[in-house]
């Protein structure tokens, strides 16, 4: 089960936040599909290794069912190749909230026309998501947090894989 808030953002933090960075991450991705979503991921951790992920979501909103599971790198690029299409880039962030939640901050598709930034944030359960609040840990969080789009329909990443890739052929 995956348990997560998404925003949408302008940039990386605010330098007066504090946030301590925990990790930064290059990644690329592509969808075999989109509903429900089956996805391939490869995570390379800045100074460290790389990770090919599988994984397969369904549902929307706040909670949804998640199947992730390590790929070797060649099933990842014989998955790439059977995608046939440019695979989405990013840079996450990852930053440790006071709270010990952990705050992702991703930048998608840099330099593009249709780049744009957004962050997660996972939660152990739903009522812990639905209560928690910004504004909590401080004014400047709630305030870079301010645009929530968890449960408006088309702001997942497979929605933005459909109309910059699918729709791009």
């Amino acid at each position: 089960m995956e348990i997560e808030r998404k925003w949408m953002l302008k940039g990386w933090p605010p330098e007066e936040l504090g946030l301590p960075l925990l990790y930064e991450q290059s990644m690329r991705q592509g969808y075999i599909s989109v509903r429900p979503t089956v996805r391939i991921r490869e995570e390379a951790m800045t100074g460290g290794s790389t990770e090919y992920v599988l994984c397969i979501k369904s549902g929307a909103g706040l909670v949804r069912k998640e199947i992730e599971m390590d790929i070797t790198k060649d099933k990842f690029l014989e998955l790439e190749d059977l995608i046939g299409l440019p695979l989405i880039p990013k840079v996450r962030r990852t930053y440790a909230l006071p709270d010990g939640l952990k705050l992702e901050v991703n930048h998608v598709d840099e330099g593009l026309p249709t780049e744009f930034w957004y962050a997660e944030i996972e939660y152990p359960t739903a009522e812990i998501a639905r209560g928690w609040n910004a504004e909590s840990i401080s004014p400047v969080l709630a305030e870079y947090l301010n645009d929530d789009v968890t449960e408006e329909p088309g702001q997942t990443m497979g929605a933005y894989w459909i109309i910059t890739r699918l729709h791009q052929q």
